[in-house]
């Protein structure tokens, strides 16, 4: 399954050599002059707020890059699950099928319109859904699942498109994570019936803050868009015609992702380049695991560099600490869905488990991966883990 790429097969951009003596951060975000000389042209013009011709422009962009009809710029990742999930007109007790290992905003997208989450455990090798455990989870009640592609790979969408269209549920694909990377030559955020994107700082592409809903749907498109902006009424604006949001993202943020969007494929190369520098200095010491720099359906797009201890007789976060008093910086996996504090209080979950989700949360941590990171910086930090987890 797994396979070899080359470490010289990318060419990394130009950074500096100089070692950082101070602190080498889990994330620096890259912003070039260009992306300045974008913003400062929006501040100069009136319309900075929302629903600019930046927007419009930035969305239109989007779309043909990943060759989607429609896209709606929103203000987070967060925000663009939110509104997936309750364009889809969903009853209450209605269940959606997510992650047990992902990001928390997955589970409270579906709980705001309540329906019910339903959680599926995680492929201990890739992090990615369990795919074999799926059809198990689908009910009568079933209506939509969420596919998260998780830190490194892209989910098999064939075989999970197949599915869905066998059991007639929604398909949304959160692509928040691997924006710039391809499935069998296609974009994720390609796949679903809605997909969602995040813009956070750390992300390929930044807008700070931000994030973007994409479909081929015009129904679930013009949905979305009304949801974005607190659904003002088509004949009397302030006559509203639904529940939505504020969740617009601004003509500032839009020239950002403009501007940041010419340059992806470069920076999705260079992250590739640092992950795959990692792995191969890294997976020399036997009590390390990491994703493989590629699998049979999808290259790695290293969003972070994740280091699962396998020998289990140090926990991540004792790691995370040590690393922080050695001037590096890095953060703990996702904690699972099933043993979050607030899902317990809501008996949520039921005391059920999901093994592989657990062990990543309690032995999984990511260190500095940003674009500008020095061949020296990236050696500094091997040098420090190889020693921690001898």
């Amino acid at each position: 399954m797994y396979q070899k790429i080359k470490s010289n097969s990318i060419k990394p951009m130009k950074v500096k050599s100089k070692l950082n003596k101070k602190f080498i951060p889990v994330s620096i975000p890259y912003i070039s002059n260009q992306d300045i000389k974008s913003v400062s042209k929006v501040l100069k013009k009136s319309w900075i707020s929302s629903d600019g011709p930046e927007v419009k422009s930035f969305e239109e962009k989007f779309s043909k890059k990943i060759k989607r009809r429609y896209s709606i710029a929103v203000s987070s990742g967060t925000a663009a699950l939110e509104i997936a999930i309750k364009s889809l007109n969903l009853k209450k007790n209605d269940e959606v099928i997510i992650p047990s290992f992902t990001i928390i905003s997955n589970a409270l997208a579906v709980i705001k319109q309540n329906a019910k989450p339903v959680l599926i455990d995680c492929d201990i090798k890739t992090w990615n859904i369990k795919l074999e455990d799926l059809e198990k989870k689908i009910t009568k009640k079933t209506k939509a699942i969420i596919i998260t592609h998780i830190y490194s790979f892209s989910n098999d969408m064939d075989k999970i498109i197949k599915i869905c269209k066998k059991n007639k549920i929604f398909l949304i694909e959160d692509a928040a994570e691997v924006i710039g990377l391809k499935y069998k030559k296609k974009f994720c955020g390609s796949f679903g019936d809605i997909s969602t994107f995040s813009f956070y700082a750390n992300k390929q592409l930044t807008t700070g803050e931000g994030g973007m809903i994409s479909t081929n749907n015009v129904n679930l498109y013009k949905k979305c868009k009304s949801l974005r902006n607190l659904c003002f009424g088509n004949k009397q604006r302030f006559n509203h015609e639904d529940i939505g949001w504020n969740y617009r993202l601004t003509n500032i943020q839009a020239a950002l992702g403009i501007s940041q969007l010419k340059r992806l494929d470069k920076v999705v190369k260079r992250k590739m380049y640092i992950g795959n520098y990692y792995y191969k200095r890294l997976t020399k010491n036997k009590n390390i695991y990491m994703t493989p720099p590629k699998i049979s359906f999808s290259k790695n797009i290293y969003w972070v560099v994740g280091i699962v201890i396998k020998n289990k007789k140090k926990l991540a976060s004792y790691i995370i600490k040590r690393l922080a008093n050695l001037g590096i910086g890095a953060r703990p996996f996702f904690w699972p869905m099933h043993e979050q504090k607030v899902f317990k209080k809501m008996k949520i979950f039921n005391k059920k488990k999901y093994p592989n989700s657990s062990y990543l949360g309690r032995y999984g941590f990511y260190i500095p991966s940003y674009p500008k990171i020095s061949n020296t910086e990236m050696n500094f930090v091997i040098s420090k883990i190889n020693k921690l987890l001898k």
